[in-house]
């Protein structure tokens, strides 16, 4: 009788038993990369905050979180640089998006005074759904 290693029955089921252990660890490799991959595009979509509409060169303000609410839109042409633009008598935004391409400084204060919170953000498109103190005013700054 020849050894086992020679058995073409025990060659046939090594064989078989190294591709499933081989398609096991590519499976598992695979699901460790990208957990993403087994998950429908539909709860990926709904899993991360929907960004709020803001044109490139755009400053955009939203009365509630996670870019809802009331949008208000300021641009380059109609606002002054470097000078405090507060929003209208009663007006907060709690969601901001900056894509003027120069940074922004939102502030607690409607007078962008320093003494409240205030908040630099980078002109390169920069959302925050969330704004940790309710913005009443805003400086576009020079860059």
């Amino acid at each position: 009788m020849a050894p086992t290693g020679d058995n073409p029955a025990a060659v046939g089921i090594r064989r078989a038993l190294l591709r499933t252990t081989v398609a096991a660890g590519i499976l598992t490799a695979t699901v460790l990369a990208a957990p993403q991959a087994l998950v429908p595009h539909t709860a990926l979509a709904a899993s991360r905050p929907r960004m709020g509409e803001c044109a490139t060169g755009e400053l955009c303000l939203w009365e509630k979180d996670g870019f809802k609410g009331a949008r208000r839109v300021y641009d380059l042409a109609g606002t002054g640089i470097e000078s405090c633009t507060p929003l209208p008598a009663g007006a907060t935004a709690r969601s901001v998006a900056n894509r003027t391409g120069r940074p922004v400084t939102t502030y607690q204060s409607a007078e962008c005074e320093e003494t409240g919170e205030f908040e630099t953000y980078p002109g390169g498109g920069t959302w925050l759904p969330d704004s940790p103190y309710q913005v009443r005013a805003f400086k576009i700054w020079e860059s």
